[in-house]
């Protein structure tokens, strides 16, 4: 796929990874139309991002544990641009604690945002690629949906649940020229768990996720990389 003049959706896209994803898209020569919580801060990154692409890009709040926020987003994008091309679906959050210290909120905040936020926005879109003749939808998991760990009960059953939900709705839409992959990044250099402190020269950074984004997306249309695991070349010991 040719990025130029193709519309990209990134939830998530404000800060972190996203951000970068949004950024990778323009430099495409892309449109990218990010979501975030908060609206003040989906503008500023709007603004931000409008240096490098003024014109094709733009946002709105968008809580994507509520179908109707995710239903209105998608298609605000797609109006907004003409047609929508790609689904990046990167929000997420993380919280970690023993399963017998996790409050009943806190574990549904995490499935809702981390895995029903992505069938949501992805029921959305899918008519509109269809409409294009295809388009990719790219789920942004984690190493922690192969590898469980103390403390990860439910960002572990969030993320192992969009694996399959992943690795089950690339069947669902394949013979509508619609790809679907899922990338697994291990550490990453942002602030999404709250508690990264010290040195993070080893970590994987916002950029390299794009880079796998983007270079999935370019992939030649008859192959399909349906799953990227992305880790830092030399972690720290």
């Amino acid at each position: 796929m040719d990025l130029k003049e193709k519309v990209a959706i990134i939830t998530g896209g404000s800060r972190g990874i996203g951000l970068s994803i949004a950024e990778a898209f323009l430099a495409e020569g892309a449109s990218a139309f990010i979501c975030g919580r908060d609206e003040a801060t989906a503008q500023a990154a709007v603004k931000r991002l409008s240096a490098a692409g003024a014109g094709r890009v733009d946002g709105c709040a968008c809580d994507v544990r509520r179908y109707e926020d995710c239903r209105a987003m998608v298609a605000r994008a797609a109006e907004r641009f003409g047609g929508l091309d790609i689904l990046v679906n990167n929000a997420g959050i993380g919280i970690f604690k023993p399963v017998d210290q996790l409050a009943p909120e806190e574990w549904d905040s995490t499935i809702t945002t981390n895995l029903s936020g992505v069938f949501y926005c992805s029921r959305e879109a899918i008519p509109h690629l269809r409409k294009r003749g295809g388009g990719y939808i790219i789920n942004i998991s984690s190493l922690a949906g192969v590898n469980a760990f103390p403390g990860g009960a439910a960002y572990n059953a969030s993320k192992f649940g969009l694996n399959g939900f992943s690795e089950a709705m690339m069947q669902d839409v394949r013979y509508d020229g619609i790809r679907v992959s899922y990338v697994m990044p291990g550490s990453v250099d942002t602030a999404f768990s709250g508690r990264e402190s010290g040195e993070a020269s080893w970590k994987l950074a916002g950029e390299d996720v794009a880079r796998a984004v983007v270079d999935l997306v370019k992939f030649p249309s008859r192959a399909l990389a349906s799953r990227i695991e992305l880790r830092p070349s030399r972690p720290k010991k």
